[in-house]
């Protein structure tokens, strides 16, 4: 399957909700400490390589990137500049980003779309906190803090418009409802940082957690004292951990091992897949929507992997 070679680190793929065939990476020159960034739109072109479709320069790191589930050509980035910013394909990269948000006082490590609402989106950061945007604002809608430390990922439920989760280097993963004044749960989810988690996209009380100590824990949210699954298997720390769009037990995961792993957590024997195609840290891992099995991968072997599950993805 096809490979693209981007000229700064990877940190973050994500196909679009709307074309099976694009894709947008979010990458930071100098491994994200310093320099220039670039957030790269791709066209997936059945017989032949990876086009780039359009590209945005950024004077810092671009750290994450999520679609609009309402727009068609919208992209929020989180960038390491503190910044949140708005991009249209439809319009020229002159005419770009739409709008800037300048209201994290340290870098933005993740941006969410709700997919319910589809009106909103989220961000956190390494200041402790996550913010709630709309479109239509021009200042956050409210900022959560209550993580005593960097908020890597905070990510919306799948079926419950209002609900989200925050996974923190504080070790814990926290339940928000937008509508209540403070977190509804707070999970001790991992003895060291706990760098992502993702919701189950069949059962919206099942969580998954990625940290530091090498493991992924799956969570029943009704009862949470202890993981209803652990999977380990990974040599270093987890990075980012997603659940299948199409399968309700399957997750995949990247890892400083370089590793992508898929996993079963419903069955015995839960790794059912591992890919060693990256040759430096694997930071960013997305599967499709709209195209059950294909998976795509990014790292700081500055190259984007576009693979369907049980290829190589490195073959042409």
């Amino acid at each position: 399957m096809p490979v693209f070679k981007t000229p700064f680190n990877g940190y973050s793929v994500k196909f679009s909700p709307f074309y099976e065939s694009r894709i947008a990476v979010a990458t930071a020159q100098n491994f994200g400490i310093l320099g220039n960034g670039r957030l790269h739109v791709l066209d997936l072109n059945p017989a032949g390589p990876i086009s780039e479709h359009i590209a945005f320069d950024t004077a810092d790191g671009v750290y994450d990137v999520s679609w609009s589930e309402s727009h068609d050509s919208l992209l929020v980035a989180a960038v390491a500049d503190g910044s949140v910013k708005l991009y249209d394909l439809a319009l020229p990269p002159t005419s770009n980003p739409i709008r800037s948000f300048h209201e994290h006082t340290r870098e933005v490590h993740s941006a969410d779309y709700n997919p319910v609402r589809r009106d909103s989106f989220l961000t956190s950061s390494w200041d402790d906190t996550s913010k709630l945007w709309t479109l239509d604002r021009p200042t956050s809608v409210r900022t959560f803090k209550e993580h005593a430390y960097c908020v890597y990922s905070s990510v919306w439920n799948p079926r419950h418009g209002d609900v989200f989760a925050s996974a923190s280097g504080d070790c814990t993963v926290r339940i928000w409802d937008v509508r209540e004044p403070a977190s509804t749960m707070i999970i001790p989810a991992h003895d060291f940082e706990v760098l992502s988690c993702d919701w189950n996209k069949y059962d919206d009380c099942c969580i998954a957690t990625a940290s530091v100590d090498k493991s992924i824990r799956v969570w029943d949210v009704r009862s949470y004292r202890t993981p209803v699954s652990v999977l380990n298997g990974h040599g270093y720390a987890v990075r980012k951990v997603k659940f299948s769009p199409h399968r309700q037990g399957l997750l995949a995961s990247c890892s400083y091992d370089m590793t992508v792993c898929l996993w079963d957590y419903m069955m015995e024997d839960a790794l059912v897949g591992r890919y060693d195609h990256h040759t430096e840290f694997a930071v960013g891992i997305d599967m499709s929507v709209l195209v059950e099995g294909l998976l795509a991968s990014t790292g700081w072997d500055e190259h984007v992997f576009v693979w369907q599950h049980g290829t190589d993805p490195r073959a042409p």
